[in-house]
């Protein structure tokens, strides 16, 4: 039996290796049109920061390393140019020029993606990070730059603006949106780009590119920013050129159409990776997923239908978590935005507790935000910002939706604990109590953009911190009354609709069990002042000169803000 697989790295490789364990007589060669088969492509902006400093780190497999292990026949620098379904034959360019025939079983696509490269004149001056050329590229490039635009702020552009940082540039971010990672809700991107700032980096949000220039880059409003350095990180689309040569079906997002196991519309032709779409896990949609760990595991299960051994791919839920000079940001599952986009009802919790018990030096804030069917108790996303304890609290979440656990359910996992390293109530506890009080019909929430029309609407707003921190600090037209002369000053709130406010939610769910009584409304704003301030500022982000940016937006992120 001879599979030929086209495309190496994640998916391709993965597919490969499992292959050769499962079926050690079988003839498997791997076509690479790149000089590289198998590398890290995460760790590629972090080799162009000096971060990683040795190259060879990026490079995980040779093909002679892989001919000797596993016994493949890998061959680089092969771009294939034609594919004949019907004789099971593809042909390849070799590094000669000449044409070379490779006939199959089974074959499997694994093309990846290709970066996107904006219709703007001059464009072609800008540079791409997709593969260890495009990294040598970028690093020459970077020798003696002063100044660099990065066009794009995704996960991409992001982290590359943070390494081009780290390399001694001076760094403007372009993102055509209001704020970096989409992925993420306007209030929990408002975090990262004030630590993007605070690093250097000039983040132009709301604007595009006109035109690049030899040495600067025009913005559609005219600006013009010096750049040495210009790199597009726009995005990626699936690469079907392959899929079109073998009259594959193209699905309606663009990617190549497979089944739960793998299989496009030939049944010898399979496809994995970042060319295919995906099937989510919250609605069965279609959806593009481009994820390292998600083309691992199209790969593992592909070999093992290929080899008898059939198992679906898994659904996805698109969890991913990236650093930003130090601040680690999270997401899995869908987001508010998309869930309002879509008209679904969803339910949404804001936490900001300690990484770990706060009586253990180091302690800071982190920020959780929880998407929940108000039907089912169901979590439908999550989303996490902070310096430490964000990647496992995402993960236990990420967790819990893959194995159906309804929000309040998180309050009865059993998590390590030990000072150190979290709390005896962990913050995925926390979001579950808050959970079940919401579920139970015990508390009411109301979210920081609704805070504006419930108060037109007549609703009293009670601040309920200290008299200190509502100086520092207030939301308009708010009645200061703190928590702990609340119970003596009852008299004072006379309104059947009350909304309580605190630092982060915990003294104002406090405050709604000492208000309420039969016949009165009383709501908790949700992660309290901190979130609607974050909510606030980047409202106010494509409007700088609004009164009240400034001052939001330092209150909003300071970690010494309180957490109780």
């Amino acid at each position: 039996m001879r599979i030929v697989i086209i495309g190496g790295v994640a998916g391709g490789m993965s597919a490969a290796t499992r292959l050769r364990r499962l079926l050690p007589q079988a003839d498997i060669v791997v076509l690479e049109r790149s000089g590289y088969v198998s590398f890290a492509n995460c760790g590629l902006p972090y080799y162009i920061g000096g971060v990683i400093e040795d190259r060879s780190a990026l490079l995980l497999q040779t093909p002679q390393a892989l001919a000797k292990r596993f016994g493949l026949d890998v061959r680089v620098h092969h771009e294939v140019t034609h594919i004949d379904p019907q004789r099971r034959c593809v042909q390849a360019r070799t590094p000669d020029g000449s044409v070379a025939s490779v006939e199959y079983d089974a074959l499997v696509l694994s093309p990846g993606a290709t970066p996107v490269r904006p219709p703007i004149p001059g464009i072609e001056r800008a540079l791409m990070l997709r593969d260890i050329e495009d990294t040598d590229a970028l690093a020459r490039a970077c020798a003696g730059a002063q100044n660099a635009v990065v066009i794009g702020g995704g996960f991409i552009g992001v982290e590359l603006a943070e390494n081009l940082v780290h390399a001694g540039i001076e760094v403007a971010l372009i993102e055509s949106a209001p704020q970096v990672m989409t992925p993420l809700d306007p209030e929990m991107a408002a975090p990262v780009h004030e630590r993007l700032r605070e690093r250097g980096v000039e983040l132009r949000l709301a604007s595009a590119v006109s035109e690049v220039r030899e040495r600067s880059v025009v913005l559609n409003d005219g600006t013009h920013l010096a750049a040495d350095l210009v790199v597009a990180a726009v995005g990626v689309r699936p690469d079907v050129a392959l899929a079109h040569l073998a009259g594959l079906r193209i699905g309606e997002r663009g990617g190549i159409l497979v089944d739960d196991y793998g299989r496009t519309s030939d049944p010898a032709i399979y496809a994995v990776g970042d060319a295919v779409e995906k099937r989510d896990l919250e609605d069965g949609s279609a959806v593009l997923v481009p994820l390292a760990n998600t083309a691992n595991l199209q790969g593992r299960r592909v070999a093992d239908v290929i080899a008898g051994r059939p198992r679906p791919v898994r659904p996805v839920q698109a969890t991913a978590i990236i650093g930003v000079f130090g601040l680690q940001v999270a997401t899995t599952g869908w987001s508010e935005r998309r869930l309002r986009a879509a008209g679904r009802a969803y339910r949404a919790i804001h936490t900001h507790p300690l990484n770990h018990a706060g009586y253990y030096p180091g302690a800071i804030t982190l920020t959780l935000k929880v998407l929940i069917d108000p039907a089912t108790d169901l979590i439908l996303g999550a989303q996490a910002v902070g310096e430490d304890g964000v990647d496992k609290r995402i993960d236990v979440i990420a967790t819990a939706m893959r194995a159906g656990l309804t929000a309040s359910e998180l309050a009865d996992l059993e998590l390590a604990y030990a000072p150190q390293f979290g709390s005896a109530k962990d913050p995925v506890n926390m979001v579950g109590y808050v959970a079940e009080n919401l579920a139970s019909g015990l508390t009411q929430s109301i979210q920081w953009h609704e805070l504006a029309a419930a108060q037109a609407d007549g609703a009293l707003l009670i601040d309920v911190r200290s008299a200190a921190e509502h100086a520092r600090g207030a939301i308009p037209d708010a009645l200061l009354l703190p928590v702990d002369e609340l119970r003596e000053r009852l008299s004072l709130v006379d309104s059947d609709d009350v909304i309580v406010q605190c630092a982060v939610g915990v003294r104002g769910h406090v405050a709604a069990m000492a208000l309420s009584r039969p016949g009165r409304r009383v709501r908790n704003l949700d992660g309290g002042y901190r979130t609607w301030a974050a909510g606030m500022a980047a409202m106010a982000e494509t409007d700088q000169s609004h009164p009240e940016f400034a001052r939001l937006r330092a209150d909003s992120w300071s970690l010494a803000a309180s957490s109780s």
